[in-house]
């Protein structure tokens, strides 16, 4: 890391590095939740329509649920 970086800089990049770490982690998260859930039998070449609509409402509520539990931290703060 540039030793030239002052504080404000240092707090940024560290403060957009855990937002990174954090969107992947739940993209995971939602990835394995919704996998588990919707993918019951060996996938083949692609998915069957429902298995497609199962991951599509599987990861809409995954979404819905993190943006409710964020705006609830944030008005606790």
């Amino acid at each position: 890391m540039d030793p030239s970086l002052d504080s404000a800089e240092l707090q940024r990049f560290l403060s957009k590095e855990k937002e990174k770490a954090m969107v992947n982690e739940m993209m995971a998260k939602l990835t394995s939740v919704c996998w588990d859930k919707c993918i019951t039998s060996t996938p083949g070449s692609k998915f069957s329509s429902s298995e497609s609509a199962c991951l599509s409402h599987c990861a809409q509520r995954y979404l819905d649920v993190t943006l409710i539990v964020v705006k609830r931290v944030q008005s606790m703060q």
